[in-house]
């Protein structure tokens, strides 16, 4: 591949990601999400503000951000991996909102979707299994990481694909630095959600 189509599709991939899809949906109601609840523009706090419904639209847009520049990458696979790292960069540290941006979740998550679509169908029904028991998103999501990386292991994934995820999940997990300390002094919110 052409090393300026290559870069150009990781830069393109960086600014997927600083698409602000929860603070568009929860303005679009009436709400600034970066003030509600724990102030993180996602999908668990837009599914506190405005309900279930609309939290799912935030992780579903998300996840195309971040599956969209890999799956046009597919040919290509370590760019692809590139692209992935890139969207999932844009979402955390959006240069466009002065690099306050979310957890990255989604949109690692759908990222992934298109390199390995088994494994991710399945840790996205695990994070959705162990945020129902939980109530807590957050502990869904740190969970989902190792368990993930695992599963790469344990399927025979190349090294340099899991270093890769590795790599990925570590910036999910360094974002959820405040969810950990809220989660051992008892303070973090659940997902709860309300019809609207």
């Amino acid at each position: 591949m052409n090393s300026f189509v290559a870069i150009l599709a990781i830069i393109i991939a960086y600014f997927c990601g600083t698409l602000p899809i929860a603070i568009l949906i929860a303005k679009s109601k009436g709400i600034d999400i970066t003030t509600f609840g724990s102030g993180n523009p996602g999908a668990s706090n837009v599914a506190r503000a405005l309900g279930t419904k609309y939290g799912i639209y935030v992780f579903a847009g998300d996840a195309l951000k971040g599956a969209l520049p890999v799956a046009t990458m597919l040919s290509n696979r370590p760019i692809a991996y590139a692209c992935a790292a890139a969207s999932v960069l844009g979402h955390v540290f959006p240069i466009t909102r002065k690099f306050k941006g979310g957890k990255g979740v989604a949109t690692g998550a759908g990222s992934l979707l298109p390199l390995h679509p088994a494994l991710l169908i399945g840790a996205a029904l695990t994070w959705l299994l162990v945020t129902k028991l939980t109530k807590k998103a957050s502990i869904a999501s740190i969970a989902i990481v190792p368990a993930l990386i695992a599963a790469f292991v344990i399927s025979g994934t190349p090294g340099w694909e899991i270093f890769s995820l590795v790599g990925i999940g570590a910036l999910v997990e360094i974002r959820h630095a405040s969810n950990i300390k809220r989660l051992l002094s008892g303070t973090e919110p659940p997902v709860t959600g309300t019809t609207v």
